[in-house]
């Protein structure tokens, strides 16, 4: 069955006369027939099989993958920032359009970000706007140009300022007001043993250091931006 089902698919996709839509579905049927044979395959569909990576006469051309948008100097400048932002925890993304802003000489807007780092608008759009809630990107008004470009801030004491300002020092008070709510009670089970005056001492001790390092967080985070600015 197998046999004849090949022999008669392979006239028509060979016939010159045979509908181009028609022919496009032969191959496409034959190459799902490849894929459920056997390894040895099948003499019958052999001589389908050798054109199937050549495009059909009447298909029109499909343009190749653009893998040049990038120089090798901006590939590595973001692959340096995509580093950075990793290591924080952060997404890629956000090195991925915080590096190209730093490596191209002129403003970029948000379609320019997406075409030329092929990721989604979604991710640029969110992207930008945190860059520019923690001041690591300013736009940039352009006569010659109605849409919203971006430049890069350059200055580290504004990065690791804003970083400090829209990410740790919130994440620092929710902290410390989930620390505040942890009592010695929390710490003993029904279904286990007590802790020993002596464990509860130590753990008590513990909370109340963990209270204090909000604040002393408060004094010293500033003043590591100053100092590395």
């Amino acid at each position: 069955m197998d046999r004849c089902i090949g022999f008669v698919s392979f006239r028509v996709f060979r016939s010159p006369n045979a509908a181009p839509h028609l022919r496009a579905y032969v191959k496409y049927a034959f190459l799902i027939q490849i894929n459920l044979n056997s390894a040895e395959g099948s003499p019958l569909l052999a001589p389908m099989a050798a054109t199937m990576s050549q495009p059909a006469l009447d298909s029109p051309p499909v343009a190749p993958i653009e893998l040049n948008r990038l120089t090798t100097g901006e590939r590595e400048l973001i692959a340096v920032f995509v580093q950075m932002t990793q290591t924080l925890g952060l997404p890629r993304s956000l090195g991925e359009i915080y590096g190209l802003l730093f490596a191209s000489p002129q403003p970029l807007a948000q379609q320019d970000i997406v075409a030329r780092l092929g990721i989604s608008k979604g991710s640029v759009s969110q992207g930008l706007r945190f860059l520019r809630t923690i001041g690591a990107i300013q736009p940039c008004p352009d006569a010659n140009d109605r849409r919203e470009c971006f430049v890069p801030v350059v200055e580290l004491r504004a990065l690791v300022g804003g970083f400090i300002r829209e990410r740790i020092t919130p994440q620092l008070s929710e902290w410390t007001d989930r620390t505040q709510k942890i009592s010695l009670h929390d710490f003993k089970m029904a279904e286990h043993p007590a802790p020993s005056p002596a464990e509860l001492s130590l753990i008590n001790n513990r909370l109340e250091k963990l209270k204090t390092w909000h604040q002393r967080a408060e004094l010293v985070l500033p003043l590591m931006g100053k100092l590395i600015g």
